[in-house]
C-alpha cells in the first residue's frame, strides 16, 4: 500500500471527459460526444481520485432512482496501479450505491474478481463489427426526434431496469445523434441511436418488438454510417440479436460479461437487440 494519501470526490463535467479520454486509451472506444448525457444521468455517480491534485483514478456510481445502479469507468492510471487505489476507488463506488440492485460490464479477466464483490453473471455483451449498408426507410419508420419524448419514456422503461429520464432526454435530443423509431398501427415499437465513436460509430439503445422491426431499424441506422465501421453491442442471450448482426457480415470483435448484484431485473431481454452503452449500461 502506498503511502500517498488519495482523496476522492466528485467529477465535474470537464473531468468526465478526462474519463472518457482514458476509457479511450484503454481501447474502449467511447463516444465523441458522450459526456453531456452521462452527466446528465446522475451528476454525483462520477468519482475522481487525486494525489497532490493529480488525478489518478476514475469510476462511476450512476444512481437510477433508488432500486438500481451501475458502475463503469473503473480506471486507474497504470503507472499508480498495484498500490492500492483502486480498490480504494471501488470501495467508494459501492458505498455510493448502498443497497441498490447494481450492474456492470466486467472483462472477461475480471469476472471472478467481480463475484468476491457479491456480482454474478448473467450473459455476455459481445460487441459486432461491420460496415453500414445502403437503406431508405420504410414508411413506418420515422426520425426519433418526431415522436413525444413521452412515448419514448415508456418505451424505454420497459427495456432498462429502471427509469432514466434526464439521460434519456440528452441521449435523444443532443444533434450529436440520430436516431429512429418504428411505428405500428400508431404505437412506439422499436427505436435505435446511433453516435460518433472514437472509431467508426456505435449503435445503441436497439431495442425492438421483435426481430424484424429490429432489423428494419438496423438497416436504417447502419445506413448512415457514410461507409465508417459501425459497432453493435448485443446480448448473447437474445439469439436473434446475434443473428441479425451476424446476417449482415459483422464479426465479433469483443466480450464482456453483464454482472448483477441481486439477480437479472425483469425485462424482456429477448426485445434488446443493442444495448445503449457499456460504460452506464
Amino acid at each position: 500500500m502506498s503511502g500517498d494519501r488519495l482523496t476522492i470526490r466528485p467529477m465535474t463535467l470537464a473531468e468526465l471527459e478526462l474519463a472518457l479520454d482514458w476509457g479511450a486509451a484503454e481501447g474502449w472506444n467511447t463516444g465523441i460526444h458522450d459526456a453531456g448525457a452521462f452527466y446528465a444521468a446522475d451528476p454525483g455517480g462520477f468519482l475522481i481520485g487525486e494525489i497532490d491534485g493529480e488525478p489518478i483514478s476514475t469510476i462511476s456510481a450512476v444512481r437510477y432512482g433508488e432500486t438500481f445502479g451501475f458502475i463503469g469507468f473503473y480506471i486507474v492510471k497504470p503507472d499508480r496501479r498495484g498500490q492500492g487505489f483502486g480498490l480504494q476507488t471501488w470501495n467508494e463506488a459501492l458505498r455510493l450505491l448502498g443497497d441498490r440492485n447494481f450492474a456492470l460490464d466486467g472483462v472477461l479477466a475480471q469476472v471472478e474478481n467481480y463475484r468476491k464483490f457479491g456480482f454474478q453473471p448473467a450473459y455476455s455483451h459481445i460487441r459486432y463489427q461491420g460496415t453500414g449498408i445502403a437503406a431508405t426507410p420504410p414508411d413506418n419508420i420515422v426520425t426519433l426526434k418526431d415522436i413525444p419524448f413521452a412515448d419514448i419514456f415508456h418505451y424505454d422503461n420497459q427495456h432498462f431496469p429502471a427509469p432514466r429520464p434526464a439521460f434519456l432526454q440528452e441521449w435523444v435530443n443532443s444533434p450529436a445523434r440520430a436516431g429512429y423509431a418504428y411505428i405500428k398501427d400508431g404505437n412506439l415499437c422499436g427505436y435505435g441511436i446511433i453516435r460518433e465513436s472514437r472509431t467508426g460509430l456505435r449503435i445503441g439503445p436497439l431495442f425492438a418488438d421483435d426481430a424484424q422491426i429490429a432489423e428494419s431499424l438496423f438497416q436504417c441506422l447502419s445506413s448512415l454510417g457514410d461507409g465508417k465501421p459501425i459497432f453493435l453491442d448485443t446480448p448473447d442471450a437474445n439469439h436473434q440479436a446475434i443473428s441479425l448482426a451476424e446476417s449482415y457480415g459483422m464479426k465479433p470483435v469483443f466480450e464482456c460479461v453483464r454482472m448483477y448484484t441481486r439477480g437479472i431485473p425483469n425485462i424482456n431481454i429477448s426485445h434488446i437487440f443493442g444495448t445503449t452503452t457499456l460504460e452506464l449500461g
